[in-house]
């Protein structure tokens, strides 16, 4: 049986995903979470990620896959809107 995350518990992880999780994929396949409480914490990890992705310059160019785009892919897999423009055309600013 999967123990649940208590309200404390997800009040952590809210505060800081990264800390709790290596990747995005992790909350998807994290055991106690409900739907809701995974999307909220992806939702809340894409904040973070959109924060800083505009801190940072822009002309990165190539390499890894932005920790925006990874967040986005995971929510769109939970049925969110995580990934509703096509590649190439998202934003920093949503």
């Amino acid at each position: 049986m999967t123990q649940r995350i208590d309200a404390e518990g997800l009040r952590a992880i809210l505060r800081d995903p990264a800390a709790r999780f290596r990747r995005p994929q992790d909350v998807l396949d994290a055991p106690g979470l409900t739907h809701d409480q995974r999307l909220e914490i992806l939702k809340r990890w894409e904040y973070d990620a959109r924060s800083l992705a505009v801190a940072e310059e822009e002309g990165m160019a190539g390499g890894e896959e932005s920790l925006l785009r990874r967040v986005r892919r995971a929510i769109a897999a939970l049925g969110g809107d995580g990934e509703a423009e096509p590649i190439g055309t998202a934003t920093k600013h949503g």
